[in-house]
């Protein structure tokens, strides 16, 4: 049947979506690629897919039948691979008339928009997500792999016509609701106003207002819902309300988050000085005067070599900025007193008694393993019976004596060695390494759950930054961004140089100028990456080589601003999603919040601002201060 032109109009098209016919099997024959689309026709808006063979013929319906089945005949040899809990088919009845059999248009489907019920996320055996679309009939189309991305796209072409509301009790599950106020009327039966009806009459006689306002109060949700105006989709009920259970399952690489959101452009950052004066910021007695004004050079343009075995102690906590020279040295020999006492306790263990201490031997044994491989190239810790390797492996050796519970875990010989390199120090070395800790320890814990949830933030950052390139790795089974791994774990030590490590690790420890500033460094280097992943030919694994592939290869001034500069950009959104307010400590809870435990946290953010703008208002220097 012939199309009027006036009467189709094209909204979004994208390549290289497959439609699998059987995705229990993962061979060529059971996948095919093709076309999705939105198109109105007649002015209603429909979403479409065809293979590529039959570009250009309009896109007959697929019909499905039920699992009892009506009489007409049905295809025994479909088999749709899975078994979601709604699916409500097992057999598909084609259009015989218009297609044969082993025609691939016969899989070719359009569905109006007003007719979808929901979509959803789903991995089946091959590995792969899948994209489910069911129809308000309860009838799921087969599943659809974007291989080359697209998928929030597509989700922001459809939010034209209905509203994509993630489901409170599943993730993955996004239901669709119309835009038009008009076609409310259809999903009124859906409500159950008054439940299942049958003790209606006797809670009326018993309570009539709270009967009929809890049936309308149904109402009141549907049509915050419904009446949704177009714009940012909303958070998951999780995301507001702290006492809702978390989904296990949730997919973050599905969250609409972006959708709607405009960031703005991104704004030019240049990097400043390094700090190269100390003195000129003591008081008499060594006071530091301000330290916020220290924090903000170091921010910007890091520390001066001959300054950093000083000013990192600071940075770490080895001393405090309001402590004065008496108390620093007060401090210093407190802590060494302290450290050698616990030396003494592993060094005192006789081999007999570390026969029966399976504990601290396996720890012995990751430390002097780790300690052979560690910076060998740096000049500190080359050689044979180095003593610098020496002091590396007595100081992780009383770090398990420190914290015992944590102990020594891989990677934690990689934090260490730049400090002992600047500090030159024994002491001093170990109690900036537990400064250091305070910040990173969980990444070590055996539950991985500080690691995971890191991940999880990076994903929320990364989906309001570059959705297309969130929705590329997505694609590619690289959506959990788990490469990242190594970045997050150990502070980006082996993606740059030794000396740039060094400039980095002071820069995020200024602590500024947000919670996580590490994440959007992160961000930043993938951002950089975009050009070469998009549109190319990579795969998990070749996303994987890549990546590693990027080590000593990364600028670090340029990763730098690129991360203020998203840090600017994502400030500057009048309208930033809550969960990345909440990843980079911007969140100001409501009044009704204010006694929650989280409220002590948001006043030091507050006070720490204060601080900060007083600073700034003190200095005539150009250096922008953060809240």
């Amino acid at each position: 049947m012939e199309q009027n032109i006036e009467d189709y109009k094209l909204i979004f098209e994208k390549e290289g979506v497959y439609l699998h016919t059987n995705a229990k099997k993962s061979n060529q024959d059971t996948t095919i690629p093709g076309f999705i689309r939105i198109v109105e026709r007649a002015g209603v808006p429909a979403l479409e897919w065809s293979p590529l063979e039959d570009e250009g013929r309009s896109a007959p319906a697929v019909l499905y039948t039920k699992k009892d089945g009506d009489g007409e005949e049905e295809d025994a040899n479909y088999d749709p691979g899975y078994e979601p809990d709604w699916a409500v088919i097992s057999t598909v009845k084609k259009d015989r008339e218009h297609v044969p059999v082993r025609d691939s248009g016969q899989w070719s489907f359009s569905l109006p928009l007003s007719e979808l019920y929901s979509l959803r996320r789903a991995r089946f055996s091959l590995g792969k997500n899948f994209l489910v679309l069911t129809s308000r009939g309860g009838h799921p189309l087969p599943p659809l792999h974007f291989h080359r991305g697209g998928t929030r796209e597509l989700f922001r072409a459809m939010n034209r016509y209905i509203i994509l509301d993630q489901s409170p009790v599943d993730g993955r599950l996004f239901l669709a609701y119309p835009h038009d106020p008009g076609n409310l009327s259809q999903s009124f039966d859906k409500l159950q106003l008054f439940d299942d009806g049958s003790d209606l009459v006797s809670r009326f006689i018993q309570d009539p207002y709270a009967t009929t306002f809890g049936g309308f109060s149904k109402v009141t949700n549907f049509f915050k819902v419904a009446l949704r105006p177009p714009g940012p989709a909303t958070h998951s009920r999780a995301a507001h309300d702290p006492s809702f259970p978390p989904q296990s399952d949730e997919e973050p690489g599905f969250e609409l988050i972006n959708c709607g959101v405009e960031l703005g452009p991104r704004p030019d950052v240049t990097r400043g000085r390094p700090l190269d004066k100390w003195e000129e910021f003591l008081d008499p007695e060594g006071r530091v005067k301000n330290p916020e004004r220290i924090k903000e050079i170091v921010f910007r343009g890091g520390v001066t070599p001959t300054l950093r075995k000083e000013v990192w102690k600071f940075l770490l906590g080895f001393y405090p900025w309001n402590s004065t020279r008496k108390e620093r040295e007060d401090i210093l020999r407190v802590k060494t007193d302290e450290y050698f006492r616990m030396k003494v306790q592993w060094k005192s263990v006789s081999e007999e008694q570390e026969m029966r201490n399976s504990l601290l031997k396996g720890y012995r044994s990751l430390i002097e393993r780790d300690v052979s491989r560690t910076d060998r190239n740096n000049t500190f810790f080359s050689g044979n019976d180095n003593p610098g390797l020496t002091l590396l492996n007595d100081v992780l050796m009383t770090y398990c004596m420190f914290n015992f519970d944590l102990g020594y875990v891989q990677g934690m010989s990689d934090l260490l060695s730049p400090l002992l390199f600047v500090t030159q120090n024994e002491v001093e070395s170990f109690w900036c390494l537990t400064g250091f800790m305070e910040l990173v320890h969980q990444n070590f814990e055996e539950s991985q759950e500080a690691m995971k949830k890191q991940l999880l933030q990076l994903s929320i950052l990364l989906k309001a930054l570059d959705p297309e390139l969130c929705d590329f790795l997505d694609s590619q089974d690289s959506g959990s961004l788990c490469f990242c791994f190594r970045w997050l774990l150990i502070w980006f030590k082996r993606e740059f140089s030794f000396e740039d490590i060094l400039t980095m690790w002071e820069v995020v420890w200024s602590r500024l100028p947000c919670d996580n500033f590490h994440l959007l460094i992160a961000c930043s280097i993938l951002q950089s990456q975009r050009g070469e992943l998009i549109g190319s030919d990579h795969d998990f694994n070749t996303i994987l080589k890549h990546i590693n592939e990027l080590t000593m290869q990364l600028d670090l001034q340029t990763v730098l601003r690129g991360a203020e500069a998203i840090y600017l950009q994502l400030t500057q959104c009048k309208e930033l999603p809550l969960k990345v307010q909440q990843v980079m400590g911007l969140y100001v809870p409501s009044s009704s919040e204010e006694d929650s435990p989280d409220s002590q946290a948001s006043e030091t953010l507050r006070l720490l601002a204060e601080s900060q703008a007083g600073a700034a208002s003190c200095d005539s220097a150009p250096v922008p201060t953060y809240p």
